[in-house]
This record gives structure tokens, C-alpha cells and sequence, in this order.
């Protein structure tokens, strides 16, 4: 399964040169952790970071006297930024995730754009779909082989 078919195409998205106090309030209202901060070049709206509501802990509240007014997105977001390829499959995404050590990717086009956002969540219910639907398989094959083979006698 490919990471387009299971991806959120609903983004929360800032900007670099916001405040953190304005990357806050969009997470409080979108009811997200994270950010994928982008920049719209030649008409493509692209990825550079992300922000989550731990960066801005370590940000701001780690350091005495810091205010987030004062503190911009782009201070403050994660730029070794990892993504996954919209044609990338559903092990592919975890490696990722599991090398990079994150719990969402920024979802992009060939050409860079974003397309959308998957998430740790979203790798976890694929998977246990998946292995539901191989639970059913190996519960109706061995249905069908009671069906097919009655017991023989003397055993």
C-alpha cells in the first residue's frame, strides 16, 4: 500500500517567520502536536520543518527569560527534515520514522510539493488492518479444509 492511499491530506501549516505564541494557538485550535512548516516557491507549496509542541517546550520553557512572542517557527523547528515520497510504501514509511526517530512525516509529490501528513497513528492502523484481514484469511482456509476433508477414522 502506497503512503498516498493513507495519508491525511488535512495539513496544519505555519510558516517560518511566525511567532511561537501563533504556532501554539494554531495547534491548540487544529488540535495537533505538530506543524509542517512550509514555503510556497514557483507556485509549490514545500516542506522546510517542523515544528512540534516539543520544540517549543525546549524553546520556551527550558529557557529562562525566552518569550514566544520573540521567537520565531523557524528558530525553533526541526530542519533535518524527513519525508516520505508519496509513491513510498507503508514499510518504507516506518523505516523512516523508525530511523529518524519521529512520529510524522510531511507527505511530498515528486516535484517537492506537499501533499500531506501521515503519522506513527496512521502506520499503526494501517498494520493492524492489515494483519485482520491475514487473520480472517488463515480462519477461513482452515474452515474450508474442515469443509473439504472430514476426519478419517482411527486416529
Amino acid at each position: 500500500m502506497k503512503v498516498r492511499d493513507f495519508c491525511s491530506p488535512q495539513i496544519a501549516l505555519a510558516e517560518p517567520g511566525a511567532s511561537l505564541r501563533e504556532a501554539a494557538l494554531l495547534m491548540r485550535n487544529q488540535h495537533v502536536g505538530a506543524l509542517v512548516v512550509v514555503e510556497k516557491k514557483e507556485g509549490v507549496t514545500r516542506p522546510v520543518g517542523v515544528l512540534t509542541d516539543r520544540d517549543i517546550v525546549v524553546a520556551v520553557i527550558a529557557v529562562p527569560g525566552a518569550r514566544p512572542e520573540g521567537i520565531r517557527v523557524a528558530d525553533a523547528m526541526s530542519t533535518r527534515l524527513a519525508v516520505a515520497r508519496e509513491d513510498d510504501g507503508l514499510f518504507e514509511v516506518a523505516q523512516i520514522m523508525s530511523e529518524r526517530a519521529v512520529r510524522r512525516l510531511p507527505v511530498v509529490a515528486a516535484d517537492g510539493g506537499l501533499k500531506g501528513i501521515v503519522t506513527l497513528d496512521d502506520v499503526l492502523r494501517v498494520v493492524s488492518a492489515e494483519l485482520g484481514q491475514l487473520a480472517e484469511g488463515l480462519r477461513w482456509g482452515r474452515m474450508r479444509e474442515r469443509e473439504k476433508r472430514a476426519p478419517l477414522g482411527g486416529a
